[in-house]
């Protein structure tokens, strides 16, 4: 067994493939034929820069690697530009070596097609093995690197100005692509416009060892057909100074005008890696430190650092095989938002032991938890065995807890158990004023694609959402009919007495009555909400969908030219998902789905309900008006929100709340559960 390690540095002078005499080239490449890394695609460029790295492994060195270059064509099929083959026997071990590759097609072997520029090291397997065990274990530097960040680079973005037009109206309808590493962001599109307005924040990861350049490519939205390629530039972040916020006005290259931004670099959160023996929580010191840290006293100090959290990822158990031996190679990756790490692996094991602590700053208390098991594979992306999402506001503190695995969609169990024991402390005064702004974006997140059952669902839940509002309007004219009179009589002695003594203040008392009352439901013992198992089963539906998609998409390589089509589609399918979101979440605050943003709600409510009633309407709305109209003057790169959507969005819709529910376990495990004395 062989790692064969391989930079992909650069192609020189590749076969124009596009109308404008230009290519947007990816690489493949495949062993044994099987596709075992895909590049990014570089646009517009006969000279393209990747500087990407890959690792595979070899058990037969006879065995070529073949390359493949194509040319991205939007909604088509891709075209081919050239191959080669990589000779892996003519390579010295453990000796890095640069490889210029020549470009050919068995079609035209006489065409000069260019080439592609490599550095490749190969290693014997076992040495790597042992290397990354003995890492692993001890946690050395270079594992660190691997994986924990030394820097946080928040984002801004502004405006453009004086952009290209690119539509025959003499406009654009602009929105920029952000990327630092393998970390991706994607503005929102401005229709309509030369200077856009995005004023959209973010951040990325800085890793030292990675390079600290973000490319920046700015685009224009074009439907149904490729998307127009406007402008780029780069911000090299080695250039500015640390714990400052820098403005900066980045003129396009290949294209015309500026985008405006706002870059800050600060110093990484505390977030860690260790074995089970350094714990934090257990040092009587570092926890009173971080409990002071947190306490009500401190509620307005770095807002940004709203709690302290805790995973232990202590084993697994009865684990899916994925291996032809019988056998897993099973690694752990615990996400909580943009923060991604991962534990070492275990060879050949259905019951692994990594017992590692993780650490991480919670950022915004109703975040998920996300722990999911991969089995590694040598030749092909890791197979997944298993996933669990816990809210933060779910866990309980120092509870050692198996979590029952469940599939892709979370819908449903899966083979197998992970003990975790998960700590939280966090201050509620800051998550209560957080959740009030814009909730953190994943940079990181799975393409939207045309699904016939995800289609018909967000289609049934909207449905749902409508039809309360239909019934309570046939309810309102059944008492204007008449069809019942004593409830009808009741209903107009109401209205004259409510039109009579209205005030404003009666809206947000009326709100509050309906949470007080769903909350003594809750605690006597007669909760009216239901399990959504319409949703639950329509979920099911869509996993067996998309199971059959992936042994499918082969055979459908067809569907590439109905991209316009599909586009229209999954764009109707989000729409109909954020709706029903939309009133499934109105529906879940009311009905203390999560107690508290109900509580939340409450307060907000009473403090509504007090300043309507002691304060004349007109003096709200000067207020109100004087704040809008001076708020860009106030602060003029001020992110746009709505508290009110920005509060609806931590709260879970019908499909989240089937998603972090959690699994009962089956009666053959018996977890160990074993409570701690929690200082504080």
């Amino acid at each position: 067994m062989y790692q064969l390690d391989i930079t992909l540095r650069r192609g020189q002078n590749l076969a124009a493939r596009d109308r404008g005499g230009t290519s947007d080239p990816y690489v493949k490449f495949k062993l044994g034929g099987k596709e075992v890394f895909r590049s990014k695609t570089i646009h517009k460029n006969l000279n393209p820069v990747w500087e990407e790295k890959t690792s595979i492994l070899i058990d037969n060195l006879r065995e070529p690697i073949y390359i493949k270059v194509f040319d991205y064509d939007f909604g088509l099929q891709d075209d081919f530009i050239g191959s080669a083959f990589l000779d892996l026997t003519s390579l010295e071990l453990n000796r890095q070596t640069d490889v210029t590759l020549s470009l050919k097609d068995p079609h035209y072997p006489d065409h000069d097609l260019g080439s592609i520029l490599l550095s490749v090291l190969l290693a014997p397997r076992e040495e790597q093995r042992e290397a990354f065990q003995t890492q692993s274990l001890r946690l050395s530097d270079l594992h660190r690197k691997s994986q924990l960040w030394r820097g946080i680079v928040s984002v801004t973005l502004i405006e453009g100005r004086e952009l290209k037009a690119m539509d025959a109206n003499g406009l654009s309808d602009p929105y920029v692509k952000f990327r630092l590493g393998h970390q991706k962001y994607k503005s929102k599109i401005v229709p309509k416009t030369l200077n856009p307005q995005w004023r959209e924040q973010f951040d990325f990861h800085l890793y030292e060892e990675r390079g600290g350049i973000i490319d920046i490519t700015v685009w224009d939205k074009d439907a149904g057909k490729k998307d127009d390629f406007i402008g780029r530039c780069q911000v090299d972040l080695s250039t500015l100074s640390k714990e400052q916020t820098h403005k900066l006005e980045m003129p396009l290259e290949e294209g015309e005008g500026y985008l405006v931004l706002l870059v800050t670099l600060t110093a990484s959160a505390a977030v860690t890696i260790s074995d089970l023996s350094v714990n934090s929580l257990e040092d009587p010191k570092e926890r009173e430190e971080i409990l002071k840290r947190y306490s009500p006293m401190r509620m307005f100090h770095n807002m940004k650092d709203v709690g302290f959290l805790q995973v232990k990822v202590i084993r697994a158990e009865a684990l899916m095989a994925a291996d032809v031996t019988g056998k897993s190679d099973p690694f752990c990756v615990v996400e909580l938002n943009n923060d991604r790490l991962l534990t070492h692996t275990i060879y050949k094991n259905l019951n692994p032991e990594w017992n590692k602590i993780f650490t991480f700053n919670i950022k915004d208390i109703h975040s998920v938890l996300e722990v999911t098991v991969y089995d590694e594979d040598r030749d092909r992306s890791a197979d997944f065995l298993g996933k669990v999402a816990i809210p933060l506001l779910s866990i309980q503190n120092g509870e050692q807890k198996a979590y029952v695995l469940k599939n892709k969609q979370l819908t449903g169990p899966t083979k197998g158990v992970i003990y975790l024991e998960i700590d939280v402390i966090f201050n509620a005064v800051k998550a209560s004023i957080r959740t009030l702004m814009p909730k953190e974006q994943k940079y990181i997140e799975e393409e939207n694609r045309l699904s016939k059952q995800l289609l018909l669902r967000n289609f049934i839940r909207m449905k749902r959402c409508v039809m309360v509002l239909i019934n309570a309007a046939y309810y309102i004219n059944s008492c204007f009919d008449w069809d019942s009179p004593p409830r009808s009589l009741a209903a107009f002695l109401l209205f004259l007495f409510v039109v009579w003594n209205f005030e404003l203040y009666m809206i947000p008392l009326a709100l509050l009555l309906l949470l007080a009352w769903n909350y003594f439901l809750i605690i006597s013992g007669k909760d009216n909400r239901q399990h959504d198992t319409v949703v639950e089963d329509m979920l099911e539906d869509e996993e067996e969908e998309d199971d059959r998609d992936d042994k499918d998409s082969e055979k459908k390589g067809f569907m590439n030219k109905l991209y316009a089509i599909q586009e229209v589609c999954v764009s109707v399918q989000n729409v109909l998902d954020e709706v029903a979101s939309f009133g499934e979440r109105v529906k879940n605050t009311f009905n203390w789905t999560v107690p508290f943003l109900s509580w939340l709600a409450i307060v907000a409510l009473c403090v509504f309900t007090i300043i309507l009633y002691f304060i004349p309407l007109r003096y709200i709305v000067l207020v109100w008006g004087i704040n809008k109209f001076t708020k860009k003057l106030r602060s003029p790169y001020a992110i746009d929100n709505n508290e009110l959507l920005d509060f609806l969005s931590r709260v879970p819709s019908d499909v989240q709340v089937v998603q972090y529910h959690e699994l009962k376990q089956d009666p053959s495990h018996s977890p160990s559960k074993r409570k701690k004395n929690n200082p504080g």
